[in-house]
C-alpha cells in the first residue's frame, strides 16, 4: 500500500523501503515496500501492534539503520547512498531527536544540554530562535539546573528543546512519552504539538498510545511490516477503534 501527502511540500519520504533480518529459513521481513511520504510542517505518528516494524520504520527514516531495500529521501538527499561519515553529518545538522530515555548529559545543566548539538557541531546558537525554543518549553527558571534536578517530564521537555535548536528538517520521536505520567506526557505532547503549529516544525512520531497519537495531524498504521492505513485528524477513541480492527486481523 502507497499513502502519500499530495496537498502539500514533503519533508522525508521512503519509496519501497524493505528491512529483513537474517537469510534463508530465518529471515524475518520488519519491513515490506513501505511507500510513504510525510509532508512539511506536519505532525505524523506512527502505531501498530507489537512487532509491526514502526520502530525499523522510524531508525530507517533517521539513519539509525540502513534499509535492505528502497530509498529514504530528505529532500533529494538519499541517505541509503551516504557512507557513514556523511550520514553523521546529516543526522547532526538536518534531523532531531527526542527519545523516551531522555539521553540527558547528567553533569550539564538543562541550558548546557540544550545546546549541546551545536557545540559538538562548533556552531553559536540563534538567540532569537533558543530563546523562542525556552520559552515554548516553560522551563526557563530551571536553566541552571542538572537533569537530578529537574522532573522527568522536565527532562524530557530538554530533550526536546535539544532536538529543535539545531531547527532540523525532521524531528523523531521514539515513544517519548513512554516513561512519563499523565501530566507530564501532555507538557510534552502540547510542545511537539505547538513546534509544528507554531515554528512550522516536521514530527515523526512512534507511539503506542492512542492518547498521544491523537496530538498529531495525522496517523500511519502498520502491520507485519506492512502499510496498512492512515488516519487524518484523529482522537483517541478513532485511533483505538483502528488498533482493535489491526488487532483483530492479526488474530484472524
Amino acid at each position: 500500500m502507497t499513502v502519500k501527502v499530495v496537498e502539500q511540500s514533503v519533508a522525508i519520504r521512503t519509496v519501497g523501503l524493505g528491512k529483513s533480518y537474517g537469510a534463508g529459513d530465518t529471515r524475518v521481513d520488519a519491513l515490506a515496500e513501505v511507500s510513504l511520504d510525510f509532508g512539511k510542517g506536519r505532525f505524523t505518528a506512527i502505531m501498530g501492534p507489537s512487532g509491526s516494524g514502526k520502530s525499523t520504520l522510524l531508525h530507517c527514516l533517521a539513519g539509525l539503520d540502513r534499509p535492505t531495500t528502497g530509498q529514504v529521501l530528505l529532500g533529494d538527499v538519499d541517505l541509503t547512498r551516504l557512507d557513514e561519515k556523511r550520514l553523521t553529518h546529516l543526522r547532526r545538522d538536518k534531523i532531531g531527536f527526542v527519545f523516551q530515555a531522555f539521553n540527558l548529559v547528567p553533569t550539564l545543566s538543562a541550558l548546557e544540554n540544550i545546546t549541546l548539538p551545536l557545540d559538538l557541531a562548533g556552531r553559536k546558537p540563534d538567540t532569537e530562535w533558543l530563546d523562542k525554543v525556552i520559552d515554548a518549553i516553560g522551563l526557563r527558571d530551571r536553566l541552571n539546573h542538572k537533569p537530578s534536578e529537574l522532573s522527568g517530564g522536565q527532562q524530557q521537555r530538554v530533550a526536546c528543546a535539544r532536538a529543535l535548536v539545531s531547527r532540523p528538517e525532521v524531528v523523531f520521536a521514539d515513544e517519548p512519552t513512554g516513561n512519563l505520567d499523565s501530566r507530564s506526557s501532555a507538557d510534552v505532547l502540547s510542545f511537539l504539538h505547538r513546534s509544528v503549529r507554531d515554528f512550522g516544525q516536521t514530527v515523526v512520531m512512534v507511539t503506542h498510545d492512542p492518547t498521544a497519537a491523537s496530538y498529531a495531524d495525522r496517523v500511519v498504521f502498520l502491520a507485519d511490516g506492512l502499510l496498512q492505513s492512515e488516519l487524518l485528524d484523529p482522537t483517541a477513541d478513532s485511533v483505538l477503534d483502528r488498533m482493535k480492527q489491526l488487532d483483530a486481523q492479526e488474530a484472524g
